[in-house]
């Protein structure tokens, strides 16, 4: 049996450079992993994915990143996945667990594994790190100890929604170096009280994470509700291993 560690990523800046013809978006964004994390037990065994913890989600087969990872990389595995990393909170939780199941095999093909999903790449590196292209492009920055405090909605945005709404707003440049927050707003309103409510606790202006739902702001800031949570060096599953 194995036991991983599954770090969610938080996006510090995202700024959308352009679309390509197949409609999907390139970007330059400053992402960190932090130590908010879920926690993964591999066994032998059929692949079967669980989910157990705060959000036991139930994602079907044909969309399971954990399931996908494991065929990408040949195997068959039991996992039970204790989640900690709220889905649709722009935290890249599903990317995160999939990336570990990759590392913990040996893959670190970059341009590969994007095919999973655009987070994976700079998942399976951790720490910090400057990302461009669709994902793909890491370059590896020097690691920072920052702490922030998070402020977690109860409801998740649709990434694809939002940046659909993006393109359908005329391509906004958006406030607090995030392009899509004005997207997601429109997507789904109620996070302008929680933008407040983190701000009225804080005293700073919250920036949104990725393409929501999460809030955060730099610095440690407690209480109910608040998590302070600090960026983390590595993924904590081992080395990189250079291919």
């Amino acid at each position: 049996m194995n036991e991983l560690i599954s770090p969610a990523k938080l996006t510090l800046s995202l700024f959308i450079t352009g679309v390509r013809p197949d409609g999907l978006h390139t970007l330059e964004a400053e992402m960190v992993t932090i130590d908010l994390a879920d926690t993964i037990k591999i066994e032998e065994g059929d692949t079967n994915v669980s989910y157990i913890g705060q959000y036991p989600i139930t994602p079907s087969r044909e969309e399971d990143l954990i399931v996908r990872a494991l065929q990408l990389v040949g195997k068959n595995r039991k996992v039970t996945v204790n989640k900690n990393i709220p889905p649709g909170g722009g935290l890249g939780g599903g990317s995160a667990n999939a990336a570990a199941i990759l590392r913990w095999a040996g893959f670190t093909n970059e341009i590969e594994s994007v095919n999973l999903g655009s987070d994976i790449p700079f998942n399976i590196r951790g720490g910090r790190a400057l990302v461009k292209g669709i994902g793909e492009e890491i370059a590896i920055l020097e690691y920072e100890e920052r702490q922030f405090t998070l402020l977690i909605p109860p409801f998740g945005c649709s990434t694809a929604k939002v940046y659909s709404t993006w393109d359908q707003m005329g391509s906004p440049k958006g406030p607090n170096s995030n392009d899509l927050e004005e997207a997601a707003i429109e997507v789904e309103p109620r996070l302008l009280d929680w933008k407040a409510k983190l701000e009225n606790h804080s005293g700073k202006i919250p920036q949104l994470a990725g393409s929501g739902s999460t809030w955060f702001v730099e610095g440690s800031f407690p209480g109910e509700g608040f998590i302070v949570t600090q960026t983390t060096q590595e993924n904590q599953i081992g080395p990189l291993q250079k291919q």
